[in-house]
């Protein structure tokens, strides 16, 4: 997949079609500047752009291979454009995610993108292990990897929220003691 142009593309519809949206996944971990290999990109969007993100990827000739009220998937027939996923916001909770958004500069600097703040990648990683355990390990290395290298911004309230959220409190209190 080239990231570069799909990401580069892509940009350019949704501000033509006004899509509220944010990176999140792999490509954000490493908009945040931290090494993680990633074989999509994936988006948080609001639930009220679904329709205007399924026309500009069939226009940009990916085929959606599986949509919910919560996600979509589209893949793309040529290998350079890959895999795009999109979370839809409609909950309180991650419509306030899109709203914290922090832009960000990738590809030295020649994109600016919207991506998601730390704490708000560790709340979907802390969901993602809740819902699938057998992503737990990979997941919970991202979380140390962000809160390693970005420990003195961490908002903790707000970690801690997403933690309790899931029931997860006892992952956090060992994140912590690790932290020391």
């Amino acid at each position: 997949m080239d990231f570069k142009q799909v990401t580069e593309k892509l940009l350019a519809e949704f501000q033509k079609a006004d899509i509220h949206y944010a990176l999140m996944g792999g490509f954000a971990l490493a908009a945040w500047g931290l090494s993680r290999t990633t074989i999509d990109i994936d988006f948080l969007i609001q639930r009220d752009d679904v329709k205007k993100v399924h026309a500009i990827m069939s226009a940009m000739g990916y085929e959606c291979r599986y949509q919910t009220e919560n996600v979509s998937q589209f893949i793309s027939p040529l290998k350079v454009f890959g895999e795009v996923d999109f979370l839809h916001a409609f909950r309180e909770i991650s419509t306030g995610m899109l709203r914290r958004a922090e832009e960000k500069k990738i590809f030295n600097g020649t994109i600016t993108i919207r991506v998601l703040r730390i704490e708000d990648i560790i709340g979907l990683k802390v969901q993602a292990m809740a819902n699938d355990n057998s992503r737990a390990a990979r997941d919970l290395d991202d979380i140390k990897s962000l809160l390693s290298q970005y420990k003195n911004r961490i908002d903790w309230p707000v970690i801690e929220e997403y933690f309790g959220m899931f029931g997860m409190q006892d992952i956090l209190t060992d994140l912590r003691k690790w932290m020391k």
